[in-house]
């Protein structure tokens, strides 16, 4: 078949083997016998940036349809049988893939395998207008539910407006808007599907107490004869300067708990040694009740209940760094926003101290092995660098560079982007009295589980 298999061995001697199917399917297999389960994991390179002008939301839609059944099971049989084997499934969709996975007992892993190649290859035998009717009032309930109706809701659907200008790809989130969700007709979830669920834009990782010959050979029996089906759009630019040039900012006066404050900074893209000179920027001054943020506002300074700092990585277009500060009392935003960049100045001109940095690093550290201590995760992971970045060994590495940035490097990311002419800021004033529990974060990805596409989760 043409697949030769390229071993390499990474942290905790975790390997993978890499194969191509002859319709484009890259496929990735990594062995773990320590509990007798099995992850499976899909990519598909689609997501929202993929879509066009009045069709947002299409990506997260399609995903729910996805579970709506296909050419040898209906319904919600996608479901029922795999929890009836005794597995867990779900599916999200982000701004840059959309993903699907199970995981079983590893006896159950060729059911799993069966299932996904059937709605890839068959989808469309299912699909009509009763399923996409159906599927389209979930996602509008899930937008009311997660946006529209909770405190802080629509904060992320803001400043993603804010950051990134009409017209580009990122401008919009993977929710899509209600109008758009309502003009979706079924000729257009059909072309979504030939344009993006194809073969030669996905890639298939499978982890766990596995046989490679044998599910090798059930990838391909199963897998093998879906044709690919061409069309897919070219990506829009989504290249930005690597500042804002001026600060931009948006009032909302909501029934909210709490005068919030909330920033949206343009960061290096995923992939870039700079982009993780970012993360350890945004951990030492927001992750946790020891970063400089919250020792500041909330320990000295009393003017914030809680303040966090975090990076959602891009790897098409720059990066966004995420502020979230709940104001305490009567604190006006002015007050809170001057220490944020006082504390912001103050990590350019001097960098982190010695122990900040190996915290961070040990923080990030932490992240990455929770993710890999489980098969699921670490499918994830390695769908993760495939699809994005073309090489799913990264995955492996991705620490060691974490590790590897200096305190000169985070101070010089730092400087050059930490800055209040590189920020969207949105402030919430309460519209009246402090009552309702704000709403949780939020990380750009929509999901698709139990309680939704029959029902349907949030997804990383």
């Amino acid at each position: 078949m043409g697949d030769p298999a390229i071993n390499h061995t990474g942290p905790a001697a975790a390997t993978a083997t890499e194969h191509r199917l002859d319709n484009g399917l890259r496929l990735v297999l990594s062995q773990d016998h320590l509990t007798p389960v099995a992850a499976v994991s899909v990519w598909y390179d689609v997501g929202s940036r993929n879509e066009v002008a009045g069709r947002t939301g299409l990506a997260h839609l399609f995903e729910h349809l996805m579970f709506q059944g296909s050419a040898q099971v209906k319904g919600n049989g996608h479901f029922e049988l795999i929890q009836g084997a005794g597995g867990s499934l779900n599916g999200t969709t982000s701004f840059e893939r959309t993903n699907y996975f199970e995981t079983m007992p590893a006896h159950q892993l060729e059911l799993a395998l069966w299932l996904e190649a059937d709605r890839m290859g068959t989808l469309l035998a299912a699909l009509d207008e009763e399923s996409l009717e159906n599927q389209r009032d979930v996602v509008k309930n899930e937008r009311r539910q997660r946006y529209d109706n909770v405190p802080y809701g629509t904060a992320f659907e803001r400043l993603m407006a804010l950051a990134y200008p009409a017209g580009h790809p990122y401008h919009h989130t993977p929710i899509g808007s209600m109008a758009d969700l309502d003009a979706a007709t079924l000729a257009d979830a059909q072309a979504f599907f030939r344009a993006n669920y194809a073969p030669d834009n996905a890639v298939l990782s499978i982890v766990g107490d596995i046989d490679p010959e044998q599910t090798l050979a059930w990838a391909r029996k199963y897998f093998g004869s879906i044709p690919v089906h061409g069309g897919k759009l070219p990506l829009r630019d989504a290249s930005l300067p690597d500042v804002m040039g001026t600060q931009l900012r948006e009032v909302v006066r909501e029934d909210v708990p709490a005068r919030a404050l909330m920033a949206a900074y343009r960061l290096p893209q995923d992939g870039t040694r700079e982009c993780d000179a970012a993360d350890l920027a945004v951990t030492v001054l927001g992750n946790g009740m020891s970063s400089r943020l919250y020792n500041r506002l909330v320990r000295r300074d009393r003017t914030a209940i809680s303040a966090e700092f975090g990076l959602m990585r891009l790897a098409g277009a720059p990066s966004l760094g995420w502020m979230d500060v709940k104001a305490s009392g009567g604190t006006e935003a002015p007050q809170i926003e001057s220490a944020i960049d006082e504390e912001l100045a103050r990590l350019a001109a001097d960098g982190p101290s010695p122990e900040e940095l190996e915290r961070a690093q040990a923080q990030l550290e932490r992240e990455w092995l929770d993710r890999f201590a489980t098969v699921a995760g670490r499918a994830d992971e390695l769908c993760r660098y495939a699809v994005l970045f073309g090489d799913p060994q990264l995955a492996f590495s991705a620490v060691s560079r974490i590790l590897a940035i200096t305190a000169a490097e985070v101070q010089a990311v730092a400087a050059a982007r930490l800055r209040p002419d590189n920020r969207a800021v949105l402030v919430y004033e309460p519209a009246s009295p402090p009552g309702a529990a704000a709403a949780p974060g939020r990380d750009g990805q929509e999901g698709a589980g139990q309680e939704g596409a029959g029902q349907k989760e949030a997804g990383r």
